[in-house]
């Protein structure tokens, strides 16, 4: 074989290569898109619709098995490990809200960092349904919330080697332990405002009964 015709094969490979790793940038934006979409319609109890979206991204992601093959260095790449971190963190919060448990990365087909990564975010999104909860007067609900927040913070932190292993953990970490505090504070006022309202409502039950058995 040529020298030239060598070099024209590297080139055609090279611009095959380019158009595949240009394909897969558009698919891991839509798969980040999707699944962001996903977490705000789990945030609207448009549970169907989220998981009807992340039954898409799924597909998205499938197709990364065939790119895996050929150009094995393609897929990780950043723009993939936060595209899979995405999709865990949906998939983890609309498991969460709707039944309360965690879904197991294996069956998710998410890398494991990506998906602890993702789980450190859920802490956020449970932070907001919390305050949902807390303008609609349903403070149990809140607390059951928290109680969430925080058992995924302890659970993390108490890997071995997390931080070392595991790269931006440390950081996301801190920002968790501040959401939870904000939201242990928001929940302690309500339900303490709940308990007031409640006692000022007895009271009041108990002037009116004294006041009709003075008739």
């Amino acid at each position: 074989m040529s020298l030239k015709s060598l070099l024209d094969r590297i080139q055609a490979e090279s611009k095959e290569k380019e158009e595949v790793k240009e394909e897969l940038r558009r698919r891991m934006r839509r798969a980040t898109r999707l699944s962001k979409q996903a977490i705000l319609f789990t945030h609207q109890e448009r549970f169907d619709d989220a998981k009807e979206l992340l039954t898409e991204t799924t597909e998205l992601f499938a197709k990364l098995e065939k790119v895996s093959k050929k150009y094995p260095d393609l897929v990780h790449t950043g723009i993939v490990d936060a595209a899979y971190q995405e999709y865990a963190e949906a998939h983890t919060f609309l498991t969460l809200v709707r039944q309360r448990r965690f879904p197991d990365p294996r069956k998710l087909n998410v890398p494991s960092i990506p998906y602890v990564l993702g789980l450190g975010d859920v802490i956020g999104e449970l932070r907001r349904r919390s305050l949902d909860l807390l303008r609609k007067g349903d403070v149990r609900a809140a607390e059951k919330c928290l109680e969430t927040m925080e058992h995924i913070y302890v659970e993390i932190t108490a890997m071995d080697d997390a931080y070392l292993l595991v790269s931006g953990l440390r950081r996301k970490c801190d920002i968790a332990r501040r959401v939870i505090e904000a939201t242990r504070g928001d929940v302690t006022i309500e339900a303490r405002r709940g308990s007031l309202k409640y006692s000022i409502e007895e009271l009041k039950r108990i002037i009116e009964k004294e006041k009709e058995e003075r008739k």
